[in-house]
């Protein structure tokens, strides 16, 4: 796996890696309905914080954000 710093992406690359993670089936985000930029903000925020990294693996060549806690 290799860790892959948000800044290092193109922002349509990001956006890309976000969207994905987002619309990813049993993706929860409670009992609240949040729409598509709201999420996204959301993931974006979690990645610059930390709560969250962008993780690349290279054997099935997947990219995935992961939560760090």
């Amino acid at each position: 796996m290799i860790k892959i710093p948000s800044s290092e992406l193109s922002e349509e690359a990001l956006l890309g890696v976000i969207d994905a993670f987002i619309l990813r089936e049993g993706t929860d985000y409670g009992h609240q309905d949040f729409t598509l930029e709201e999420k996204r903000r959301r993931v974006r925020s979690m990645l610059q914080q930390g709560q969250a990294e962008i993780c690349f693996y290279p054997e099935n060549e997947h990219i995935d954000i992961v939560l760090t806690h």
